[in-house]
């Protein structure tokens, strides 16, 4: 069995291995978080993409595509399609700005706004399927922002013709 002090020494090739990969650790975990969230959102007849959107516009209201995007880090060539079925399902409506024609903004149809009342027990149901305590996921929550603000920071730094 392999201690923690073991594992800060080790050569530094044992870094390339699998199980040392923190990006691999955030895909695994995303994978099961999607393998719940299929599950509880298949009574909700969304997918996991769907209800991100959802979320953003029961938080938010009426949203500009643009600011939707934005919110959920989606480009407007991953989210169009999204919005498109969530519209073809009743849940939203998006009609191109009056003030500005390149704008589109989307809205909750009423049918998406009451399915905010089922899908409130979804959270709940995730915090339980991870076992953590309410302190532990606000523990990670934190983590998690931390390490993305870290990460987008870096991605810029590296990005040519910026340094």
């Amino acid at each position: 069995m392999t201690t923690e002090l073991s594992r800060d020494t080790a050569p530094e090739e044992d870094w390339l291995r699998l199980d040392r990969q923190i990006c691999f650790s955030l895909h695994a975990a995303s994978r099961a978080f999607n393998g719940v969230y299929r599950v509880l959102l298949k009574e909700l007849g969304l997918t996991y993409p769907q209800y991100l959107v959802m979320l953003v516009l029961w938080e938010h209201g009426e949203t500009p595509v643009k600011k939707l995007g934005e919110h959920l880090r989606l480009d407007s060539g991953t989210l169009s399609p999204l919005l498109k079925r969530l519209e073809a399902a009743g849940l939203v409506r998006r009609e191109r700005s009056t003030r500005d024609e390149r704008s589109v903004q989307v809205a909750l149809t009423d049918e998406g706004a009451a399915l905010r009342e089922r899908a409130v027990l979804v959270p709940r149901r995730i915090m339980s399927a991870t076992g953590f305590s309410l302190e532990e996921i606000r523990d990670l929550h934190i983590r998690l922002d931390r390490l993305t603000t870290a990460l987008d920071t870096a991605a810029l730094e590296e990005t040519p013709g910026r340094r």
